[in-house]
């Protein structure tokens, strides 16, 4: 990876899929985790989306205010969660994960522009 720049944000995508019958458990223990994120100092934001189409497939976002944050925040939910943070025997297979530089902005403000 590059060096990064300072003045945009950081965004950290997550795909996974949750075995059969092990959805509402998934999605309980990812809300859990994007709750915890939200409430940290940098968080931007956090969510959890599932499928549009009944798949137990879900997409879980979030936007720090930098690089450092999000480092900071991984290593809080560590210390934080712990082993009951581990979900790893719900999940169907191995997640996606990608981290991504964006616009560190406020896209409320340009609606338009989205």
């Amino acid at each position: 990876m590059g060096k990064s720049d300072v003045k945009r944000g950081w965004f950290e995508t997550v795909i996974c899929s949750a075995r059969r019958g092990q959805d509402a458990r998934l999605r309980r223990a990812l809300e859990a985790r994007a709750s915890f994120k939200r409430r940290q100092e940098g968080c931007v934001a956090s969510w959890v989306s599932r499928s549009h189409d009944g798949q137990p497939m879900f997409l879980v976002q979030t936007w720090y205010k930098d690089e450092a944050a999000w480092r900071r925040i991984a290593e809080q939910m560590e210390k934080a969660m712990g082993e009951q943070d581990a979900f790893e025997h719900l999940l169907s297979g191995p997640p996606l994960v990608g981290a991504f530089e964006g616009p560190n902005d406020d896209f409320s403000a340009h609606p338009h522009d989205a």
